[in-house]
């Protein structure tokens, strides 16, 4: 969706995760003052689980009721690793057809103008994302990362704290370019890559490696679940 129209005024809305990723989330929606959060969904801690005050109130299961009720109007997955992202994202459709994913985004962050941001993206604080730039559905953007002009980040996918990305980049959907690491004008990242902490990456990456160095270099192959934090 548009920059201009990626924020419902007013709602209250659930947080889907209650870990280290879900609090830098809260901080934000509590920033933009423009949702109220209900409370706290999550599979693994049960009901009366408190983070940053706020209280885990049920399981994904729950979510269709507290919609047809009228109790919220949408919610946020805050879960860092893209691939559990995206599986409770597919849980949440099976469940509750058309569920409201709103997005998270800090009042520091730069978002230029001609930029396309999808649903259910987080944009943390001091982020820059340069003109004519697209950010999949389910991305995030973690603090002081930076994309430059006319880049493509598929779904699923994320920059990791001071990452930054030259023109013109496309990275792939769930892939992940982890702290501090650069990657220059015109390079692709294929689907489900890590590029490692500090990376220097100067050519393209295929698809389903972890790469790291500086010159950045596919090191071994990875599948989506794999953990890469």
């Amino acid at each position: 969706m548009a920059i201009s129209s990626r924020l419902n005024l007013n709602r209250n809305i659930v947080v889907i995760g209650a870990s280290g990723h879900a609090k830098v989330v809260i901080d934000i929606i509590e920033q933009q003052g423009c949702h109220s959060i209900v409370g706290l969904i999550d599979t693994f801690k049960g009901p009366g689980t408190t983070l940053m005050g706020y209280h885990v109130i049920g399981r994904e299961d729950c979510l269709p009721g507290l919609l047809a009720a009228g109790e919220i109007t949408g919610g946020i997955i805050a879960i860092g690793h893209n691939w559990l992202r995206h599986q409770v994202v597919q849980r949440i459709r099976e469940r509750t057809s058309g569920f409201p994913f709103v997005s998270a985004i800090h009042p520091s962050a730069r978002i230029a103008r001609e930029v396309l941001l999808g649903q259910g993206v987080a944009i943390m604080a001091g982020v820059s994302i340069n003109p004519g730039t697209r950010i999949g559905d389910f991305c995030f953007l973690n603090t002081n990362a930076s994309v430059d002009h006319d880049s493509i980040l598929g779904e699923f996918s994320c920059l990791q704290p001071n990452a930054a990305t030259g023109g013109n980049v496309r990275l792939g959907a769930f892939s992940a370019i982890s702290m501090g690491a650069n990657i220059i004008h015109n390079v692709t990242i294929g689907s489900h890559t890590v590029v490692g902490a500090g990376s220097t990456v100067l050519s393209d990456l295929p698809d389903s490696v972890v790469a790291y160095g500086t010159p950045c270099r596919a090191i071994r192959e990875r599948k989506p679940e794999d953990n890469y934090y």
